[in-house]
Order: C-alpha cells, then structure tokens, then sequence
C-alpha cells in the first residue's frame, strides 16, 4: 500500500512534535520525526540503530490453527518477509524496525506519562492464552546448525513500542529494557497470568518483542539511569504496566474482577474446569451436581471463593519453592481448603465442622481442594 494511501486511511492515535502513530487494519505505525537511536529486536534493522525511522507492529496471522500463514512466512524467510510487510505499508524496509504477533491491532493500547522534562509513550499490543511462559520454564524451540526445530506450536505475544522524549546514555538504555521488561512482569503478576508449561505466574511470552526509541537531538544533557528508583524509570514502569493490562483486557478478557475466579487462580496446577466438575460429577448426588454446574459461574466467583482460591494457590506456590517443611504442607493446606469450604458454603461458622472432616482422609493437596469444594457445597442449603 502506498504511504499516501496509509496517511489518508489509517486513523492517527497520538501525534506530537516528536512522532506520530496511525493504525489501520493489520498495521500498527510510529514514524519518529527527528532523529532517533532505537534498539530493536527486529530481525532486519534489529538491535542498536540511529538509522530507523518507523517502529511497526502487525498482526501477521491468527491467533490459532493458521498453519497456512506460517508457512508462507517460514517459506518467505523473515528477512525477506520484513521487506514484504514494509512494502504493503509504503515503508523503507531499511528504515524500519518489525514486530509481528497474532494479537489484533485494533486492540493497541497507548498509555502517555511525564514528569517535568520527562515523557513517555507504550503502545502495546497483547496476548497471553497461547504462549505465556515463566523464565526457566520449559523451552519449546532448539537452534541447530541446520536452523529452528520446534518442539510444539504455540501463540501469543506481548509487543511493546515505547517512546521516550528525553535522551539517554548507553548504559541507561539498556537499564530502559530492564525497567520496562519488569513492568510487563508485574502486570501479568497482577492479572496472575499462569504459565502454559509450568504452575508458576508467567514472566512473558516466548516470543515478545518491543522497539525502545530515544531522541538523538534531545536538549540537555542525557539521563544515566532509567532504573525503577528514578523519575524517569517509574514512568516507564507505568506507562508499560498500564498499557499491558489495557491490551491484555481487550484481547483475552483479562481484567481484575475476572482474575479473582477460582478456576483462573487454580487451573496453573491443575485444578480445570473440567477436572473439578468432573470430580464433583461423582461426589454430589445427581440434583445437587445439577443445582452446581446451573450456577457454576456465581459459585466460582463469588469473591470469597475467589479470595480463598488466590490464598490456595499462594500456598501451593510456597510448596512449590520449598518455603514450606514437608511436614507442615498438609495442614497449610487443610487450613485454607476449610477457609474455601465456607465460602462455597455461604456458612463462614460452620469453619470447624469443615475443618474437622477435611481431616479424615490423607489426602494430596489437590485431592484436599476438590474435597473442600464438594463439602461446602452440600453444606450451603442443608
């Protein structure tokens, strides 16, 4: 598509005498209007450059089952396939930096902070069902000399642009990547965002991306550090962590109030919606499992539910890690798991009849769980 046909569709986001930022369709634009040094992690006009002009997102297939979309792309190869992009978008290819991800563009949040001579711009777009993973998790992809092998498929991105209106030394540039990858963990800490290869909170996605840019003719001197205790670090932080969540509220539905059910806390370790109402199946009687599973979304989360199912899960963490002695896991557990009981049940009261016939089985801390839901729920209208 030719520029001008892009400047006379696509709709302008934000506009400042430093850069603009149009979307349209599939594209996602910045186009800096000084000189900038950004650092990339695009495949061509990747890493540190002082040369780029456009930082551009894209959604290069869908989210799921499109097989056909990336093989072309593995057939195209990714270098080649940049300049593919650039060229629908009327674009310098060797001026431009790419993301590309399965997340839609129409959901692209901007968040803009300053402080005195301070200004931040992220846009950001998000998607975390297919792809989120925790630092040391499980890997799914090995390099060879031969090129990529995968193990599995998987979809999902969080890509950042960020934009910054004062200069930078070197050594705070990389700190800005720091600051700003913290902030994209702490917001998918937040929403408990779980990781899809282990029970831990996801960190990312596999295959995160992000453009930082920096003016190179800023007026005064450049900041040398960019780190969370200054000024210029925590409004990166904001800005980043805000703009996660909002792109990752309207991509998948993640938003505070849903994160508190006990299926979103739970199902990190293996608690699903299908397990749990399967386990249920066999432990109600046929009326009371129907009573449920017709009201299953007011049970679930109801916010002490929720409450008790984020503390459960607090506790399997610490197993997890080994904070917690062998020999004290079991009553954590049970004490909580009654906690949970009472919630389903409506009946806070009724804590140590619940407690007390939690106790009669030994029982792992799953096994504990699904016991405590079935024993609050027989207990909410006897």
């Amino acid at each position: 598509m030719p520029a001008s046909e892009l400047s006379q569709l696509a709709e302008t986001v934000w506009a400042s005498d430093q850069f603009s930022a149009r979307r349209l369709g599939r594209y996602f634009l910045v186009e800096l209007k000084s000189p900038h040094r950004v650092l990339s992690t695009s495949v061509h006009c990747g890493g540190e450059q002082e040369g780029v002009r456009y930082l551009a997102n894209h959604q290069s297939c869908e989210g799921r089952g499109d097989t056909e979309r990336q093989a072309l792309i593995a057939e195209m190869g990714l270098a080649r396939y940049h300049r593919e992009v650039c060229a629908e978008l009327g674009i310098d290819p060797d001026r431009t930096a790419l993301m590309g991800t399965a997340a839609s563009m129409a959901c692209v949040t901007h968040r803009h902070r300053e402080f005195r001579d301070l200004r931040v711009d992220a846009f950001v777009s998000a998607g975390v069902k297919g792809n989120a993973t925790t630092a040391g998790d499980p890997a799914r992809w090995v390099e060879t000399e031969k090129g990529w092998a995968e193990v599995s498929r998987y979809d999902g991105t969080i890509n950042i642009i960020l934009v910054l209106g004062f200069s930078l030394s070197p050594s705070a540039l990389a700190s800005a990547v720091v600051t700003m990858t913290e902030a994209k963990s702490a917001a998918l800490a937040e929403l408990a965002v779980p990781s899809l290869s282990s029970s831990s909170i996801a960190t990312g996605t596999g295959t995160d991306q992000f453009c930082l840019a920096h003016p190179l003719d800023s007026r005064g001197k450049p900041k040398e550090s960019t780190s969370p205790h200054v000024k210029a670090g925590e409004i990166i932080g904001v800005a980043v962590k805000e703009a996660v969540k909002e792109a990752l509220r309207w991509q998948n539905g993640l938003e505070p109030s849903y994160t508190r059910g006990f299926f979103h806390a739970l199902g990190r370790f293996g608690l699903t919606q299908e397990r749990v109402l399967e386990y249920l199946r066999g432990e109600l009687s046929e009326r009371e499992y129907e009573l449920l599973a017709d009201n299953q979304q007011a049970v679930f989360y109801e916010p002490g539910v929720g409450a008790s199912a984020h503390a459960l899960a607090a506790v399997l963490d610490r197993i997890r890690c080994g904070t917690l002695p062998e020999a004290a896991v079991g009553e954590a557990v049970r004490q909580q798991a009654a906690c949970l009981a009472c919630c389903v049940a409506a009946r806070p009261q009724r804590w140590p009849v619940i407690y007390a016939a939690l106790s009669s089985r030994d029982e792992d801390p799953l096994g504990l769980i699904l016991r405590a839901v079935a024993l609050g729920w027989k207990a909410k209208w006897a």
